[in-house]
């Protein structure tokens, strides 16, 4: 049956904004997540969103870092809708939810789908410009790692954006309101804004064998200012150092993981 066709039919909010677009296929190892793996783009994506009435409401928010890493890369409509409804999406009780919330989060899950959709039209084997889809996720991969996938992927990628914002800042691009623009949206939802002081030397590990890297040669998307990402590549030790201070448990802005 290999080359089969195949539709994907994701009935989470993050598999329709991510995992079900883009044609990717792998499995996490020891090693790191998702090293080993292929392409098989599908033949069409249904998302049904009346599959998310019943959609417990840690794997909603966890699935909207996704769709926020979309808009700061790409869409910042999209950021104006989750500062608009973030407290009733925080909130999420699918059954209960009004009809306004459900017309919000299916805007969102169309333009998040139609930034992944375009984005992969462009370059399908992540050669070029799919690796921007990747902003926040080399640390974010670390922390899963760190944590035996324990952590929802969405709770690991808000910390991975919200390091990738002040590594960004520290390499002398973002301004400090983009910074804190990361920490208002993830944090209004919710998602967790920082990890463990005591895990760098085991991140940085972990991110040493992450894909985007080169030999030893660390690689990290981040931002121009807001819709406007680029690569980072081979930024200072002290930099990276000094970018995940700001965001260890210990930094006076950090806040626990509610979301995981």
């Amino acid at each position: 049956m290999r080359g089969i066709k195949v539709v994907h039919v994701p009935t989470t909010l993050l598999a329709m904004v991510d995992a079900a677009v883009g044609g990717k296929t792998g499995i996490n190892t020891a090693e790191g997540k998702n090293l080993v793996g292929s392409f098989h783009p599908p033949a069409g994506v249904l998302c049904d969103v009346a599959a998310l009435e019943t959609l417990p409401r840690f794997d909603l928010v966890a699935g909207l870092a996704e769709v926020v890493k979309t808009g700061f890369i790409a869409d910042d409509r999209i950021l104006e809708i989750v500062r608009e409804h973030a407290p009733a999406l925080a909130a999420w009780d699918g059954a209960a939810a009004s009809p306004e919330v459900w017309a919000a989060l299916t805007e969102l899950i169309e333009r998040s789908v139609a930034v992944k959709a375009r984005v992969v039209g462009e370059d399908l084997k992540e050669a070029g410009l799919r690796e921007i889809l990747n902003y926040g996720h080399t640390l974010g991969h670390a922390v899963e790692l760190s944590e035996r996938y324990a952590w929802r992927h969405g709770a690991a990628v808000s910390v991975g954006m919200v390091f990738a914002a002040e590594l960004s800042r520290l390499a002398g691009k973002l301004d400090d309101a983009g910074v804190d623009a990361h920490r208002e949206i993830l944090g209004s939802l919710g998602l967790p804004l920082a990890y463990r002081g005591d895990r760098w030397d085991q991140l940085m590990s972990a991110m040493r064998r992450d894909k985007k890297s080169r030999g030893d040669l660390l690689r990290f998307v981040v931002l121009d200012r807001i819709g406007s990402p680029t690569r980072l590549e081979g930024p200072d030790p002290t930099i990276l150092a000094a970018a995940y201070a700001e965001i260890s448990e210990d930094a006076p802005t950090g806040r626990a993981p509610i979301a995981l």
